[in-house]
């Protein structure tokens, strides 16, 4: 009995020791692209006028967190909780490690400047909480993440970084 009992302790305490070698959320996420992190809170005051706002100072980053596989953001898509949606339409590829800013706004996307803009002047993200989805193309999750400003925002300057 006694060896029995050793026996499974030794492999409860190994597969205990697994699992907490690996990180928290690496289970929960299934994609090279994840949200590095949101610019929730334009500085400045906040204004959408297209000419003169500051729509362009709100942007989510996106990394492709694989060691190597290129990603084609065509067909991606980026929700808030309220529904406001963007959808990647236009190709462009991240290679490993690369990232992309979505930015407010109007400008010209550039897969050199890491741009992409969503052609939008109104501001997607508030600024005292909200949740930030991101989609494949087929519709399955790639990466979801929600912040309050007093919870997530430790510094209070608007930005917060996920995955590093």
């Amino acid at each position: 009995m006694r060896i029995r009992l050793v026996a499974t302790t030794a492999a409860a305490a190994g597969a205990l020791a697994a699992l907490t070698a690996v990180p928290a959320h690496a289970a929960e996420y299934n994609s090279a692209l994840k949200i590095r992190g949101i610019q929730y809170d334009a500085p400045g005051s906040d204004s959408n006028r297209c000419s003169t706002g500051n729509t362009d100072e709100e942007y989510l980053t996106i990394k492709n967190y694989s060691r190597s596989t290129t990603v084609n953001l065509k067909g991606y898509v980026v929700k808030d909780a309220a529904g406001n949606k963007f959808t990647f339409t236009a190709s462009h590829t991240l290679q490993p490690g690369d990232y992309v800013k979505l930015r407010g706004g109007n400008g010209t996307d550039s897969d050199a400047g890491n741009v992409v803009y969503r052609d939008n002047c109104n501001f997607m993200w508030n600024n005292d909480k909200d949740t930030i989805y991101v989609y494949k193309p087929s519709g399955s999750p790639a990466d979801v993440h929600s912040y309050t400003k007093s919870g997530s925002d430790k510094d209070g300057n608007g930005y917060i970084t996920y995955h590093g």
